[in-house]
């Protein structure tokens, strides 16, 4: 007779129990499997599905291509994300070469105001620029009455290009510079010995090494600007994809299926481009004699050469500080039309926007704290089980939560519209695709890997043998991890939590799809609703002015605390 407690054993051991790392990663890979890969999916296969017969078909994607309005939005878009990678390469290489390459006073200072802008999201100031450099703006009014013409700045796509290009050039400038930082300086002084000077030098030596850099700025300028709808919506530039997919579904319907295709090019582009720079990027080989060769050898400019860089400096700058000077004269003003500037000054729209519309700003602080609370719990998380343990398709569990910066905003909230719709939540709370609550997980998902980097970085600064000292001393694994590693790693965490808050609290191509009623509303969401009239422009900029300040504060919060772990780091590594 078989020894039953023997079978039983053998049998309990094929269903093993699951470490916490394990149950942790299943249940982080549920949640993003629920909220951005299946979402995803929805769409593409939508956008694959005939209407009538629920079978597989290629029509839908027939029929965009032979709609006019849809062709040109496709090259509109195209064409307005390369343009844009232009106009943001010539304000950006300017500034990364003068302040790497020369010597002069206020370096620190110019590459700091250079990254200004993206502290205030595109459609923030693409009303206050229209009145800059619009047809009848402060610009164009002066060069009419002084020059008889006027300059087509925010003409149509024009203004898309020029508000994408100011905006987003910092991604540019940050990557571009640091690339040329780490050039070995042996290469430039060869290539000097060989008879390279100057332009020559520049366009055969130097930017070829900085390639990497400025490959991956670009990029990301790239697929910002293919992706981004609250820009367009706000200057009325409506035939362009992103608008196209949120129009689609917000006139036509959850049914139509031009929004599901449009939704799966924005999301093929978005890829595309990335793989791209990969593929560009393969075989080639940008290594340099030594790392941190020291940069590239810095020279004093002459009397006259310096009043040319500082000319150009003053005139980039000028340009990319435009936004936020518009605004504020935006917000300040009283009437402001047909003038160069306003007709006068008052603080009202901000108390019109503190009496009448605190309910965004409330609205902003429970979405985004909730959803940096989300993406700081997951991300430490998901970094710990990457990092740390042996889980199987751990690394998967970074993929997935990484890709979400691969999604535009608008297709996450088409998704969301689509898998929730007609899902009742109990207790009275109406839709689950209308629910406020739902807007909290977009917003988490689209700013997770941010998070999930900060607490990465964080976590590798922290040494194995604490833990593993720890463990001898009896403590469990568990208990390590909230007495030891989770301490140790506060600073990337809150860095993480203050990045994925601030970026969070401006987000608009996600939200104005998923907001379902204006009780519910957020931040973005609001200023979008005052920039729809010129009476509302004045309060719609002082909610502008607040978006920024909460984003500045922000980012100078999140340095502050990474610089701080820094030199903690560095305290300790000299100590030991």
């Amino acid at each position: 007779m078989p020894d039953t407690s023997q079978t039983a054993s053998r049998g309990f051991t094929l269903f093993p129990r699951l470490s916490g790392a394990a149950v942790a990663g299943i249940l982080i890979a549920i949640f993003l499997m629920a909220f951005l890969i299946l979402p995803v999916a929805q769409v593409i296969y939508v956008a694959f599905l005939d209407a009538r017969t629920g079978a597989f078909t290629l029509q839908n994607f027939q029929d965009f291509f032979s709609t006019t309005l849809f062709r040109e939005s496709f090259v509109n878009s195209f064409y307005v994300s390369a343009m844009s990678v232009v106009v943001a390469t010539l304000i950006a290489l300017p500034l990364a070469y003068i302040t790497t390459r020369f010597n002069f006073a206020g370096t620190a200072a110019i590459q700091a105001l250079g990254i200004i802008p993206l502290i205030m999201p595109p459609f923030v100031g693409a009303v206050a620029m229209s009145l800059l450099f619009g047809r009848n703006g402060s610009i164009n009014l002066l060069l009419n009455q002084y020059f008889g013409f006027r300059i087509p700045f925010m003409e149509g796509l024009n203004g898309v290009i020029l508000v994408q290009s100011i905006h987003y050039f910092p991604f540019i400038l940050i990557n571009l510079s640091a690339s040329l930082r780490n050039i070995d300086r042996s290469m430039e002084e060869a290539a000097q010995n060989l008879g390279s000077h100057g332009v020559r030098m520049f366009r055969r030596i130097v930017f070829p090494l900085a390639m990497p850099g400025y490959l991956a700025g670009a990029a990301l300028v790239f697929i910002k600007v293919f992706d981004d709808l609250g820009t367009p919506l706000l200057l009325n530039v409506n035939n362009m994809l992103a608008p196209q997919a949120y129009l689609r579904i917000t006139g036509v319907g959850i049914n139509d299926p031009m929004g599901y295709v449009i939704s799966f090019i924005l999301v093929a582009f978005s890829v595309f481009s990335l793989w791209a720079s990969f593929l560009f990027m393969r075989g080639k080989d940008y290594a340099t004699v030594q790392k941190g060769g020291g940069g590239l050898s810095r020279r004093d400019l002459k009397p006259s050469e310096k009043w040319l860089a500082w000319g150009v400096i003053v005139l980039i700058l000028a340009m990319v500080l435009s936004p936020h000077i518009g605004l504020l004269l935006l917000a300040f003003g009283t009437i402001w039309s047909f003038s160069p500037l306003p007709d006068g000054f008052t603080v009202q729209h901000f108390g019109t926007i503190f009496t009448q519309s605190s309910q965004y700003v409330w609205n902003t602080i429970v979405y985004a704290g909730s959803a940096a609370l989300i993406d700081v719990v997951l991300g430490t998380a998901i970094a710990y089980i990457v990092i740390r343990t042996k889980v199987a398709g751990r690394k998967w569990l970074d993929y997935m939560a990484t890709a979400a910066l691969a999604v535009p905003g608008v297709v996450l909230g088409i998704g969301y519209l689509r898998m929730f719709h007609g899902i009742q939540l109990p207790f009275g709370l109406g839709q689950m695709s209308s629910f406020w609550g739902i807007i909290i997980v977009a917003l988490a998902v689209r700013r997770l890997p941010y998070a999930l980097r900060a607490c990465m970085a964080a976590l590798q600064q922290v040494s194995l043998s604490l833990e593993e000292a720890a463990e001898s001393l009896g403590a469990s694994r568990a208990s390590t991890i909230r007495r030891i590693v989770v301490p140790l790693m506060t600073g990337g965490i809150l860095a993480g939590f203050v990045t994925s808050f601030a970026t969070a609290a401006v987000e608009l191509s996600a939200t104005i799809m998923l907001v379902g009623r204006s009780s519910d509303a957020p931040l973005a969401y609001g200023i979008y609703l005052y920039m729809q009239s010129p009476a509302g422009r004045g309060p719609g900029a002082a909610l502008g002015i607040l978006a920024v300040v909460i984003v500045a504060l922000g980012t100078y919060l999140s340095q502050r605390i990474i610089e701080r772990e820094r030199a903690r780091q560095t305290m300790t590594g000299q100590q030991h």
